[in-house]
Formats: structure tokens, C-alpha cells, sequence
């Protein structure tokens, strides 16, 4: 774990949580999360009323660190809409060479959970929900004859991939899924 003495419990956990989850599933047992952190379970559940809330919370705290690494911080990232779409495939075929990479944490989540009720597929469904508004928007911008379908059709492209490449069945890093993703944008007429 990379976290420090000084962090607080609470980040501790946190912390953990987002390393075992990712590494292992959401099935990790609590006496594992705690020695990982450091934090007794007594402590843990003072912090926490659960560890599905700790679990939700540990992806909350990493979505922004998530998304900045999908669409970037403004003003870093290409500035056509295709280019942008392009990006967020590049960025996940750059991850996926990483003998550490899992395949996309949230949906791993919301595979391993099934439930749609659970605290952190909540969180999961929301941050999926913010990827495909973002293709949507970009689709639109770009000109997509129905900017809705595409951006359908590049999540189904994002999550396949992201999957498969975390299950080490697929590689990325041959340009494949952008390709894909550009022939979306072609037969959607996107400039």
C-alpha cells in the first residue's frame, strides 16, 4: 500500500479499499482491509457504518483522479470532439500495458455487485454515466447524426475493451479499440 503513517485513518482505509478492491474484488473480508490500512475493525466501523459505505466512499474519492485520467483537465487534452473520444481510448490502451491494470475499476464493481441498490454500484453506475454523457457531448459537438446511439455504442466499445484487456484475454496498445472507436464516428458522420 502506498500510503504513508501520517495519513489519517480514515485515508488509510480509503487507501486500501481502493487497492484490494481493485486488485482482488469487492469480496476482500474486513480483517484484510484493516491489517492493509493499519486501523483496528473496532476503528474501522467508527469511520464507517459498513464496508459497503467504505466501498462506495473509496470510489468516490478516486473519481476524479479517474475521470481526469479518461477526458483530462481542461485545456491538456485535443481540442476537436473526435479527438477527445480518441483520447479517452488511447489513455485506456495506455493503462492496459500495466501489469497492474484490472480493466475499468467501476464496472468491475458493477459486474461483482449485481446489485443496482448497493451504495457503491450507485457511485459505479454514476461515474459510467458521466463517461457516456461526455461521449454523448462530444458526439453532438462533432457533428453525429445521433449523437445518443454513439455514445452507446462507444461505451459498449470502452467497457468490451476494458474487460477483456483486465482479464488479460485482449491487448490494447495495437490501436484497435481507437480504430474502432473511429469507425463509430465515421458511420455516425462525426467530423
Amino acid at each position: 500500500m502506498a500510503t504513508t503513517d501520517k495519513a489519517s485513518p480514515r485515508d488509510r482505509l480509503l487507501e486500501a479499499a481502493a487497492e484490494l478492491f481493485y486488485r482482488d474484488g469487492v469480496s476482500i473480508g474486513v480483517e484484510a482491509l484493516c491489517r492493509s490500512a493499519g486501523v483496528s475493525k473496532r476503528s474501522m466501523y467508527q469511520l464507517f457504518d459498513s464496508k459497503d459505505e467504505m466501498l462506495a466512499a473509496s470510489l468516490e474519492r478516486r473519481r476524479p483522479w479517474y475521470e481526469a485520467q479518461m477526458i483530462g483537465p481542461a485545456g491538456t487534452v485535443p481540442a476537436t470532439p473526435r479527438e477527445r473520444i480518441r483520447y479517452v481510448f488511447e489513455r485506456t490502451a495506455e493503462a492496459s500495458v500495466s501489469p497492474d491494470y484490472r480493466g475499468c475499476p467501476y464496472l468491475a464493481v458493477l459486474v461483482e455487485l449485481k446489485d443496482p441498490e448497493h451504495p457503491a454500484s450507485a457511485v459505479a453506475r454514476a461515474v459510467k454515466d458521466r463517461l457516456q454523457s461526455f461521449f454523448r457531448e462530444q458526439a453532438e459537438r462533432g457533428g453525429a447524426a445521433d449523437p445518443d446511439v454513439l455514445a452507446r455504442q462507444l461505451m459498449l466499445v470502452f467497457d468490451g475493451a476494458s474487460a477483456r484487456a483486465g482479464a488479460r484475454i485482449e491487448r490494447l496498445d495495437d490501436g484497435l479499440t481507437a480504430r474502432t472507436a473511429d469507425a463509430l464516428m465515421d458511420a455516425a458522420g462525426m467530423n
